[in-house]
């Protein structure tokens, strides 16, 4: 890869910004190429991965950092950069010292870092996935983690087969395969610009990860139900479970977000769904909500979390959250539950979902509304996925992991509405 001397310099202030985390990376990323309007293609792309491979690999950075000398800010950007671009191409700009020191990291065996430092998580993190994997377990998914996610698409039933859309990347030049699970899922090779591809201008791909979409095979819609997506967010959800209804039923996009929704809408028009209907909400407890309670064959709540399952994409998080603001997060998931179950009828079908790797947000949750809703009961997420012949087989919750099924980190319950009411629960005093 050829790199300008430039684009150092221009890597160690976005990397110094991102680095305050007084916000998310893409955030930041975003606000300093807008502030950069001549930085071309190539030029953002080269920035931007180096600074996500820091982040990625920060503890095993700054553990190396410490060996060199001068600014650890230009360090820790020369080894972003030697990551993505290479140690070739960074000679013709740095200093003989500085080369000489980049060559003698690159030398280096990870294997011979020590194992805290390597994992590239925080303690906290590190402690709550030690309660569930056992350390070489822990080693594998904590490598996955250091690594960029691949570019995962869906293809658009309601526009073309997957076999079409396959052979429509091929012409385009671009790498393509079916995943392992996802029935309509397709894996990438590298990072085409995609919004310039006709299928993705007409409608005939989204971009989700295989996770996700297997998130919405377990909710296995069927044609004519009325459905809710409680948390649609911009609706990459909702457009594949508007597609596996096949355009027929009712599929209300629930959002607090008019922001959100608003990404929704072009996204919408290219898909050709015309059963999809974007509702703002004020919160959990809209009247709009209490006006289908009892009638929804099927309910998705993809719960705001704390999105560690996605560390592969958001790196910047596992140094942003907490313990603490996950604290904060898993009462509001309980409420949020809680509410979206009214909306199902009995026999209907309530799927909780997150994109987190830790029990609190996940099996924890659905505990706690057991307990309180006697009136739900576990259905196998083996079961459904099996009855879409789809074979995985993670028990009776959906639990994904980038080091195991390559996806990122989800977890899904799968809870059906049997006759009965839930229990009577005090509200918490103010």
């Amino acid at each position: 890869m050829r790199l300008h001397g430039f684009l150092i310099g221009q890597t160690e202030t976005l990397l110094a910004d991102v680095l305050r985390f007084s916000g998310p990376a893409d955030a930041a990323t975003s606000r300093f190429f807008r502030a950069h309007p001549k930085l071309g293609h190539s030029e953002r792309g080269v920035i931007a991965e180096a600074v996500f491979a820091v982040l990625r690999r920060k503890m095993e950075f700054s553990h190396l950092a410490e060996s060199g000398s001068g600014n650890q800010a230009r360090r820790l950007a020369l080894l972003g950069l030697m990551q993505t671009a290479g140690l070739s191409a960074l000679k013709p700009h740095v200093s003989a010292d500085e080369y000489q020191w980049l060559a003698q990291v690159s030398k280096i065996d990870p294997a011979s870092l020590p194992v805290r430092v390597r994992t590239n998580l925080p303690q906290w993190i590190y402690d709550a996935l030690g309660k569930r994997f056992e350390p070489e377990e822990l080693a594998k998914l904590a490598a996955a983690l250091n690594y960029p996610a691949p570019l995962d698409l869906r293809a658009n039933p309601i526009k073309a087969p997957r076999e079409a859309v396959l052979r429509a990347l091929a012409e385009a030049g671009i790498d393509a395969a079916e995943m392992p699970f996802a029935p309509f899922g397709i894996r990438v090779g590298g990072k085409p610009a995609l919004t310039r591809l006709a299928p993705f201008q007409e409608g005939w791909i989204e971009v989700q990860d295989e996770g996700s979409q297997l998130l919405c095979s377990l909710m296995a819609p069927r044609c004519g139900e009325m459905i809710v997506d409680f948390c649609a967010g911009a609706g990459g959800k909702t457009l594949a479970l508007g597609a596996m209804m096949r355009s027929t039923g009712r599929l209300y996009a629930f959002d607090v977000s008019d922001r959100r929704l608003a990404k929704l809408k072009p996204r919408l028009a290219r898909s050709g769904l015309s059963n999809v209907n974007p509702v703002l909400i004020d919160s959990e407890q809209d009247a709009k909500i209490k006006r289908l309670a009892g009638k929804i064959d099927r309910v998705l709540v993809d719960a705001p979390c704390s999105g560690l399952g996605t560390l592969r994409r958001n790196p910047d998080l596992k140094w942003r959250q907490s313990p603490q603001s996950v604290a904060e997060l898993t009462p509001k998931q309980l409420a949020i539950l809680s509410s979206a179950a009214r909306l199902v009828k009995t026999g209907g079908r309530l799927v909780y979902a997150t994109c987190s790797m830790l029990d609190a947000e996940n099996e924890d949750v659905v505990k706690a509304f057991l307990e309180t809703h006697p009136n739900f009961r576990v259905v196998s997420a083996r079961d459904v996925l099996a009855e879409q012949r789809i074979d995985l087989d993670t028990g009776d919750f959906l639990s994904l992991w980038p080091h195991k099924q390559g996806t990122d980190g989800f977890f899904a319950a799968v809870l059906e509405r049997v006759p009965g009411e839930p229990k009577a629960v005090e509200e918490p005093a103010e």
